[in-house]
């Protein structure tokens, strides 16, 4: 056997592995932060939480806590901090989701929505990573244009949170539903292809995403539900 065949044999097989030992981490990592992410909404619901009064402060104070939080999530990577911090970074969405969980709850069937929503956000998850397991190809182009749909579905958002124009809004929830689905299929396919090997942030990727796909999947249910 040609001894360069044999070294790209084992190389190859190193380089999966190290991809395989990247996409099991996350996934694991993905599945413990559910846990203060779940004990964050269940405070914010037990003590009411509203939020801090316009939309424009929340909005300001969620973006701002994001980037806070990435950045230091980012910082700290490679160490078990970033783990802790990550997991805070969780708690800390877990109980901004509370007050859309509490407005959803307070409706008589608010629960079934949830469920709906939890159900709709698995089966959407399950199918962009079969997508995903099939595109053996970097999608690294497709990230300038999902920043892009993101800036301006943004922006038509809230457009219609300031017009109160609900036909707008359901437009928007539809939108960012499919382009967070589609940044999954980004998101796993940088770590199956290996174009991100450390798994706290191939967690934060994935987790930010699913995120955005349930709160908006349960934003679209609300408001269109006769209650």
């Amino acid at each position: 056997m040609d001894i360069n065949n044999v070294t790209h044999i084992s190389t190859g097989g190193t380089l999966a592995s190290s991809q395989n030992r990247v996409l099991r981490n996350t996934y694991m990592l993905l599945a413990i932060s559910m846990v203060p992410t779940i004990a964050g909404a269940a405070l914010g619901v037990s003590l009411g939480f509203k939020g801090f009064g316009p939309w424009w402060m929340n909005l300001m104070v969620l973006i701002g806590s994001v980037m806070g939080f990435t950045y230091a999530i980012e910082r700290t990577k490679n160490s078990g901090a970033g783990v802790a911090v990550l997991l805070a970074f969780t708690f800390f969405m877990g109980f901004w989701l509370s007050v859309l969980l509490g407005r959803v709850l307070a409706m008589k069937d608010g629960a079934t929505l949830i469920s709906y929503a939890f159900g709709g956000t698995a089966l959407i998850f399950a199918g962009m990573a079969t997508i995903a397991s099939t595109i053996k190809t970097q999608l690294t182009g497709m990230s300038k244009f999902l920043w892009i749909g993101f800036g301006v579905i943004l922006v038509a958002a809230i457009g219609g949170i300031v017009l109160q124009m609900p036909a707008l809004m359901i437009a928007c929830s539809v939108l960012f539903i499919g382009l967070f689905s589609a940044w999954l299929v980004y998101d796993l396919n940088q770590i199956i292809t290996g174009g991100e090997t450390n798994y706290v942030s191939a967690t934060l990727s994935l987790y930010i995403n699913i995120f955005n796909i349930f709160s908006n999947l349960l934003s679209l249910l609300g408001i269109t539900n006769s209650d």
